[in-house]
């Protein structure tokens, strides 16, 4: 890794992660499937690259068509998101000391959001349909 990175682990240190050149903010996804997987919502950070130590401890589970969720098989601690059709995959930005002062970039899915989950600050909040339509887009299919 070239550039500066940040660390992270899992709530037992079974798995690290290292990001490469993070970005200087995290996305909060309100879907009602990243809301049941943390309890609340999906703070996704991402960096250029990243690598990983512990990956015997890593589980993955296909959560839709698109995507994949990974937590650690010891703690339980959430991982990862992966969109499969870019392979792009965010972090859990809780796994890493250095995102606590991060702000939030943008809200996605916010008509999934629960009542008592409204975040402050004044940034984009999408709807899912605004998500979907920026991606299809882009050319990505969920099909």
């Amino acid at each position: 890794m070239s550039g500066p990175t940040t660390d992270g682990r899992c709530l037992c240190g079974a798995v690290q992660v290292t990001l490469e050149n993070p970005k200087q903010h995290v996305e909060v996804c309100h879907c009602d499937m990243c809301r049941r997987w943390t309890g609340a919502w999906y703070p996704a950070l991402e960096g250029e690259s990243f690598s990983l130590a512990g990956e015997d401890a890593i589980r993955v589970h296909r959560s839709s068509d698109w995507a994949e969720r990974a937590f650690c098989g010891t703690c339980g601690s959430h991982l990862w998101y992966k969109f499969l059709p870019t392979g792009n995959r965010s972090f859990l930005a809780g796994l890493f000391a250095d995102a606590n002062d991060l702000p939030v970039e943008r809200e996605i899915f916010v008509e999934e959001r629960a009542a008592w989950s409204t975040l402050p600050g004044e940034h984009p909040k999408l709807t899912g349909e605004e998500v979907i339509a920026e991606a299809k887009a882009q050319g990505l299919s969920f099909d």
